[in-house]
C-alpha cells in the first residue's frame, strides 16, 4: 500500500511538471518581451504591396531584421489591413502602430500648410519637390508635427498624379463640367481645384476608391500611375490624362515618444538604413511610374491623352487662383518659395 502510494505521488509530480515546462516548443509571444529582447514595431500603409511605397516598406522590414539580428521586427501592414485611411494617424498618436507612411495630403486636416505639396503645377519635377523638402519647405513641415507627438522620418515618391475618368477625354477645362471627383481626405485645395474646373469633388479614402468608380458612384479621380495599375483602376477609367498637373508623395511618420526611448543603437540602425531605402524608393517610384503606364496602354482598355504645353497653360491658368485663396493658410512664405522656384 505504501509503494502504492509513493508511486502515486511520483507520477503527480512529474505530470505537475510536464504541466509547468511543458513537453514541446513553448509559445512565445514576441510583442510582450521585454524590449532588451525584441522591439516589435507595426507600419501601417493604405496601398498595395506592389507600389513604390509597400515595396520600400518591406525592404526596409527585411534590412532590418538583418540587420539587427533579429531583435527589430518591423510588422508591415498594407492595403490597410491595419487601418485604413482617416485611421491611421490617430493609431500613431495613440501608439497603436509605430510607423505609418501617410499622403502628405492626409495631413492636411491637421495641419493646413501641408497643402502646399497639393498645389496645381507647384513643383516642375521630382528633382523640385526633393529640392523643396530637403530645405525650407520640409523644415518648416516637419516642425510642425512635433506638436502632436509625432515625428518625420523620411520622404517617399509616388509620382505626379493624371487625371482619369469615365465619360470623355479631358482635354480642356471646360472637358471637366458637370463631372464628379474622388479626391484624398482633408485636402481643402484639392477639392478647390476641382470647383475652379466647374467638376464636383468627392472626398472618400482609398480602399474604397475602385468601388465608387466601378459603381459610377463618382466619374473619375486623380492618381498617380503606380495606383492606377496596382488598383485596376485603369480597368473601370476608360480615359486619362498625363497632366502631371500634382505631386502625390508620403511622409515616414513615428510616433516621437516611442522614438525617443529606442536604445540609441536601434535609433542609428533604423535611420541609416531609412536613408538608404528613401534612395531606393525614389529609383523604384520613377521606374514603376513607366511601367505601370505601359501596362496600361498594353490593355487596350484605355484611350490615353498626353497633354500638350498649350494645354497646360490653359489648366494652369484655370487653377491659379488657387495659391491666393490659400495663401494665408498655407503660408505666405512658402507660397513665395514656390513662385521663387518657378522663376529661377
Amino acid at each position: 500500500m505504501v509503494k502504492i502510494k509513493i508511486r502515486l505521488t511520483l507520477f503527480l509530480l512529474i505530470i505537475s511538471l510536464l504541466t509547468i515546462t511543458g513537453c514541446g516548443k513553448r509559445v512565445v509571444d514576441l510583442e510582450q518581451v521585454s524590449p532588451e529582447e525584441k522591439i516589435v514595431i507595426k507600419f501601417s500603409h493604405v496601398v498595395a504591396e506592389n507600389t513604390p511605397k509597400g515595396l520600400a516598406a518591406q525592404r526596409f522590414a527585411t534590412l532590418v531584421k538583418e540587420r539587427t539580428h533579429g531583435r527589430v521586427e518591423v510588422q508591415v501592414f498594407p492595403n490597410s489591413t491595419l487601418y485604413k485611411d482617416g485611421e491611421e494617424i490617430q493609431a500613431l498618436q495613440n501608439g497603436l502602430v509605430q510607423m505609418i507612411a501617410p499622403a502628405t495630403s492626409k495631413l492636411s486636416g491637421m495641419y493646413p500648410q501641408w497643402q502646399v505639396l497639393d498645389l496645381p503645377y507647384a513643383f516642375e519635377d521630382v528633382n523640385a519637390v526633393h529640392e523643396a523638402m530637403s530645405g525650407y519647405i520640409g523644415n518648416r513641415l516637419c516642425d510642425s508635427l512635433k506638436q502632436n507627438n509625432m515625428q518625420a522620418l523620411a520622404f517617399w515618391d509616388n509620382g505626379f498624379k493624371q487625371m482619369t475618368n469615365s465619360q470623355r477625354p479631358l482635354v480642356n477645362p471646360a472637358d471637366f463640367q458637370g463631372l464628379s471627383f474622388r479626391v484624398m481626405i482633408n485636402s481643402q485645395v484639392l477639392k478647390k481645384e476641382f470647383e475652379r474646373l466647374n467638376a464636383r469633388a468627392v472626398e472618400g479614402p482609398f480602399n474604397d476608391l475602385y468601388r465608387v468608380l466601378d459603381s459610377h458612384e463618382v466619374d473619375g479621380q486623380e492618381n498617380t500611375m503606380s495606383n492606377i495599375y496596382s488598383k485596376n483602376l485603369y480597368k473601370v477609367q476608360p480615359y486619362l490624362t498625363l497632366s502631371n498637373h500634382g505631386y502625390m508623395g508620403y511622409v515616414v511618420l513615428t510616433n516621437q515618444q516611442f522614438w525617443t526611448g529606442l536604445p540609441e543603437e536601434v535609433r542609428d540602425v533604423l535611420e541609416s538604413t531609412l536613408v538608404e531605402v528613401t534612395e531606393w524608393e525614389h529609383e523604384q517610384a520613377f521606374i514603376l511610374d513607366k511601367q505601370s503606364l505601359e501596362k496600361i496602354v498594353d490593355s487596350g482598355l484605355v484611350q490615353v491623352h498626353q497633354q500638350t504645353e498649350a494645354e497646360k497653360k490653359l489648366w494652369s491658368i484655370m487653377l491659379k487662383p488657387v495659391y491666393s485663396e490659400f495663401k494665408n493658410l498655407i503660408g505666405n512664405d512658402m507660397i513665395d518659395y514656390l513662385e521663387k522656384m518657378h522663376s529661377q
